[in-house]
């Protein structure tokens, strides 16, 4: 089945509701932070929450553009049932301890004053983090027409390795780009406390990548000839 098909089968079920769903999620996110963090006056805050607004919508909105229908294709029921046993697990709580547990514990910890006051260059240091990590991570979901969210091969769908864009680097951009704003979020919230889950989203982060890394390699073809070019998971040099 030619690429083109693929496109045109999942652009049939692209709907405005799932934008809708979209966009309350990642509301979702700011309003539960500064509810925890009781101060509407809290910069941060709001810097942050505009800052993966722009990269959780506008990040599907390019992926969108590029290829029609992958918005749909990650809702794909057909996709979950088809995902392997322990990626049913592991997903749905990698996408939640990337965010909720942070913003949860940074808001408290601001209401509560939990930790010290970090200095602004520190402050300055975890924005970058989180604007370079969530942009890397945009770019991986734009970059990859195969881009689920489940660990699934469909090869009967055309699938095949994506070895461009930020997958030149690292073999799995899209889970390095959200480990890095994790401790981002630590220093441009001020929140000592929330390295612990941060620490936990990371753990669970790289065990998903290990055992995807495994299923991709036995299972989709060409992966393994990719893996002898792009030797690194998340770090160059490092995994």
């Amino acid at each position: 089945m030619s690429a083109k098909t693929v496109n045109d089968e999942a652009a049939q079920t692209v709907s405005p509701r799932q934008w809708i769903r979209l966009v309350l999620v990642y509301l979702f996110i700011p309003l539960i932070l500064l509810i925890c963090g009781g101060d509407l006056g809290w910069w941060q805050a709001w810097l942050y929450s505009l800052l993966i607004f722009a990269a959780g919508i506008g990040g599907r909105m390019w992926a969108e553009q590029r290829h029609p229908g992958l918005m749909a294709e990650r809702q794909n029921i057909e996709n979950f049932q088809n995902a392997k046993v322990w990626d049913k697990v592991l997903a749905p709580l990698m996408a939640v301890s990337l965010v909720f547990p942070m913003v949860i514990v940074a808001g408290l910890d601001h209401r509560y004053n939990w930790s010290p006051e970090f200095p602004l260059w520190l402050i300055v240091i975890g924005f970058t983090l989180i604007a370079l990590g969530y942009a890397f991570a945009a770019w991986a979901l734009a970059e990859n027409r195969f881009f689920f969210s489940v660990v699934c091969i469909r090869t009967d769908r055309g699938h095949v390795v994506c070895d461009s864009g930020p997958y030149r680097f690292v073999r799995h951009p899209g889970y390095a780009g959200n480990i890095f704003p994790l401790f981002g979020i630590v220093l441009a919230l001020g929140s000592v406390w929330a390295l612990i889950p941060a620490a936990l989203a990371t753990i669970i982060t790289v065990i998903r990548t290990a055992l995807e890394d495994q299923i991709l390699q036995e299972e989709l073809p060409g992966y393994r000839d990719y893996a002898r070019r792009v030797r690194y998971r998340l770090i160059p040099g490092i995994y």
